[in-house]
């Protein structure tokens, strides 16, 4: 009997969370600040795609993306990708700093003090989730969790073909 109550509660919570995520279609206008003062609109960047991926320090799956995601950085940005990493609210912004120096994170690093970035793109709960945003600002892919690198290199060259 504990079984199926224990069931009935992880399905109970999986709906909530998928209710209370919200899809989005276009890029929020939002502005970030990387760790290095600079202010980046979305806004600012249409024409060019972007991937902007949700993260935190403690998270292993997070961690391991991050070759990949410098790999995605150094194949693409010459070819007009941006990229921004946004750390989650809860994650202590000195662990931020730490792990982009120690990884030598070549892309944008921007800290989601509020959770208002989270919010604004639709209601991000779980890390890593990564989103690929056209050069019209809508967005094509989402992934929660470790997204798979060929796959997003095959979306990224697209978007760069037009």
């Amino acid at each position: 009997m504990k079984i199926k109550y224990r069931h009935y509660g992880l399905l109970l919570l999986l709906l909530i969370v998928i209710a209370c995520s919200k899809t989005i279609t276009s890029a929020p206008d939002v502005a970030f600040t990387t760790l290095g003062g600079q202010k980046i609109a979305l806004k600012d960047l249409r024409g060019k795609p972007v991937i902007v991926t949700f993260w935190a320090t403690d998270c292993p799956s997070c961690i391991k993306e991050i070759p990949d995601l410098i790999d995605l950085y150094s194949q693409y940005h010459a070819s007009g990708l941006e990229m921004i990493a946004v750390a989650m609210y809860y994650d202590p912004p000195n662990h931020v700093v730490d792990m982009t120096k120690a990884k030598q994170l070549p892309y944008n690093v921007a800290l989601d003090l509020n959770s208002a970035h989270a919010q604004a793109f639709g209601g991000v709960m779980f890390t890593p989730s990564t989103f690929l945003i056209a050069p019209d600002g809508s967005v094509v892919k989402k992934e929660i969790g470790l997204f798979d690198l060929a796959k997003m290199k095959t979306n990224i060259e697209s978007l760069l073909k037009g």
